[in-house]
């Protein structure tokens, strides 16, 4: 199993990136709030990992803390969630907001995310309770101070709006969010969207 990895981040390109390390050019699938966190390309980077095997595959999937490592790993155990749609879990909302969602039966907001039905969400909240404890009563998603913070609170909002995510992705790219809050970004990413269909 690939634990960690430790190298030079040489491409962003949601939800992949490519970590070098010692030579060797890992490509790794990583979820949004990690995207956030990524320092500009030719910047060192490390990440925590989990490997999935298949026949047919091998994914490599990474994560800015271990608390987001812990939580992908306990949704991938529940039947009919696999490492896609844990990532576009963990990428529609932080890891807290998630927490939230089990704790007060919230399946309404759980399937905004794109890729989880009715069905799905219910079976979240039902074997996730436990889960959550089992991981600690406070799951956090160590968000990063300022920009990026707002910038993945915006990422949820719009996801919640019913925008895909590599919509919303698109719309983030190209905005400035550093000393912005939240209502800012999702402003002008809207009104970038506008424009652009205008």
């Amino acid at each position: 199993m690939i634990g960690s990895l430790r190298g030079t981040l040489t491409l962003k390109q949601p939800p992949t990136l490519i970590l070098e390390v010692a030579g060797v050019g890992y490509e790794v699938q990583a979820p949004m709030s990690t995207f956030y966190q990524l320092p500009d390309t030719g910047s060192a980077l490390s990440l925590y990992t989990h490997l999935i095997v298949r026949e047919d595959a091998r994914e490599l999937y990474g994560f800015a803390s271990l608390d987001e490592r812990a939580l992908f790993r306990s949704l991938i155990r529940i039947s009919g969630v696999g490492g896609r749609m844990a990532l576009s879990i963990l990428s529609g909302m932080s890891a807290e907001d998630f927490a939230g969602c089990i704790q007060r039966n919230d399946a309404a907001t759980l399937i905004k995310i794109p890729g989880v039905g009715k069905k799905t969400a219910e079976r979240l909240i039902v074997e996730m309770k436990d889960r959550l404890k089992e991981l600690g009563a406070t799951v956090s998603a160590e968000l990063p101070a300022g920009g990026a913070g707002a910038q993945q609170e915006a990422y949820s909002a719009l996801i919640a709006l019913g925008y895909r995510a590599p919509e919303v992705s698109r719309m983030l790219r190209d905005i400035d969010g550093s000393g912005h809050s939240a209502e800012d970004i999702i402003r002008m990413a809207l009104q970038s969207q506008t424009s652009n269909s205008a």
